[in-house]
């Protein structure tokens, strides 16, 4: 079993979760978070006042998959979440040791 997290701008967010759900991905945990990268942050103007955005917003995106769905669902996320600018994100890739579901008490890929 695997643990993929992906951290991707907000507007593609949709377009990720259709596209997840299309190869069969059932569950998505989602968490909006901030962050940098090589796209460091920016500049804005307010009340004519202009102050330095660190942080940008990014959306944070985890599924808990069998290792048979993992291929496509990383090649899922990389054409729907891919614009071509900097700061499109990052795709992580993790072994889950033990997954249960709380309500069944099934384990492994049965929980998932």
């Amino acid at each position: 079993m695997k643990m993929i997290t992906a951290v991707i701008k907000p507007f593609k967010l949709d377009d990720v979760r259709e596209t997840l759900a299309g190869i069969g991905v059932q569950g998505v945990t989602v968490t909006e978070v901030k962050g940098f990268g090589r796209q460091k942050g920016h500049t804005e103007l307010y009340r004519g006042a202009e102050y330095v955005v660190d942080f940008l917003p990014k959306v944070k995106i985890e599924v808990a998959l069998p290792e048979s769905m993992v291929d496509g669902a990383v090649e899922a996320i990389l054409n729907s979440a891919r614009t071509g600018k900097i700061g499109d994100g990052k795709i992580f890739i993790s072994d889950l040791q033990e997954v249960i579901r709380i309500r069944t008490g099934e384990t492994g890929d049965e929980a998932i």
